[in-house]
């Protein structure tokens, strides 16, 4: 990516556009790029897509609400639309066709949406079938469309089972699988475990490496049935997967009697950590599926740093991984990720409040 400051100046100029809910602005910004010379992949890329990304980041920071998130993501996700039928952008599909999908239950679109509209830009033809696809409708829809190639975008780990199970069921419709977005991790060491045929870390490298062609699946391995990754015989991700509830309504209980201050909480707060609460069991799930401790552990650290950009201690989050521990004595796998979690946090807590015994 350049440091040309025009470019500085135009991320500038549309990052207030989003923030002011200027979507005519928007638009006119991202046109007058284009009328600029700037190519049309730098101005998706390294305009609109780097602006998104500072929406997350402001968010994250407690700096945007999650309407102002919204609807800077809603501006942003217009003006991909307004740019992909500006008339010097237009261009012919001829290097082949690719079905871009997030999988079932990941409703973060934009990056399969920056995704797409680069692809559309190095001549593929694309079906962008959005968020939160289910994967029988997936197969149904490459069973009548006929892709050279599935993209499939995930941002959330907890939906990596999902994911797993929707890359198996296109490899098996005789259709190579193209995996990104952040739950394959940055190094994209999940695809690999999962099973896709590639991955990407970001749409240039995806275009880079659909222009490399894949190898036609064996007819072995098209017609594979999915199998259990080895350490799923344990049962452990079964077992905490359908006894969520429970886990969350007993750390409930153990969170009222250790945080003293939780007795004056409003029906709401109690919702929200509630909530909070089972976000944190549904990413152990997500870990143990796939065996991997950074994973959990890097959610943990993502979720304190959340915390204090919103003045709540992060020690707040050890009673509750105390509580999951104790609850969870008979699964050494989950224990593992539990106590590998609780060890990162430890350091930086060190300027936070102490709990009450």
């Amino acid at each position: 990516m350049t440091s040309d400051p025009h470019r500085e100046e135009l991320r500038e100029q549309l990052w207030a556009a989003d923030v002011d809910g200027d979507e005519y602005t928007a638009v006119d910004v991202v046109f007058g790029a284009l009328e600029a010379g700037i190519p049309a992949e730098d101005v998706l890329l390294d305009v609109i897509g780097r602006v998104q990304q500072r929406v997350g980041m402001e968010w994250a920071a407690n700096r945007l609400t999650v309407a102002q998130e919204h609807a800077a993501t809603a501006i942003n996700d217009r003006v991909i639309a307004a740019l992909a039928h500006h008339p010097t952008v237009r261009r012919q599909s001829s290097a082949g066709r690719v079905t871009v999908a997030c999988v079932d239950g990941e409703w973060h679109a934009m990056p399969a949406r920056l995704l797409a509209e680069t692809l559309r830009l190095h001549g593929w033809q694309i079906d962008f079938l959005g968020a939160q696809v289910p994967t029988p409708h997936l197969v149904a829809h490459i069973n009548q469309h006929g892709p050279n190639v599935v993209a499939l975008s995930c941002s959330i780990a907890t939906r990596l089972p999902t994911a797993h199970a929707a890359i198996t069921a296109c490899q098996a419709a005789g259709v190579p699988v193209l995996v990104g977005g952040a739950a394959f991790g940055a190094d994209g060491r999940l695809a690999k475990l999962l099973g896709a045929d590639a991955w990407a870390a970001d749409a240039r490298s995806a275009a880079a490496r659909l222009a490399e062609g894949f190898e036609p699946l064996s007819v072995a391995r098209a017609h594979q049935v999915i199998d259990d990754l080895p350490h799923l015989a344990d049962q452990e991700y079964t077992m905490v997967r359908d006894s969520a509830v429970r886990l969350v309504q007993t750390t409930m209980t153990d969170l009222e009697r250790r945080i003293p201050a939780m007795a004056g909480y409003t029906d709401l707060q109690r919702q929200h950590t509630s909530a909070d609460v089972a976000h944190i069991v549904d990413f152990l799930g997500a870990a143990l599926y796939t065996d991997d401790d950074a994973l959990f552990a890097d959610f943990i650290s993502w979720t304190a740093d959340i915390l204090r950009a919103r003045d709540v201690p992060a020690s707040t989050l050890l009673p509750t991984l105390e509580s999951l521990s104790g609850q969870l004595t008979e699964f050494p796998r989950a224990r593992r990720l539990l106590d590998t979690a609780r060890t990162g946090l430890l350091d930086p807590l060190s300027a936070d409040p102490k709990l009450p015994a």
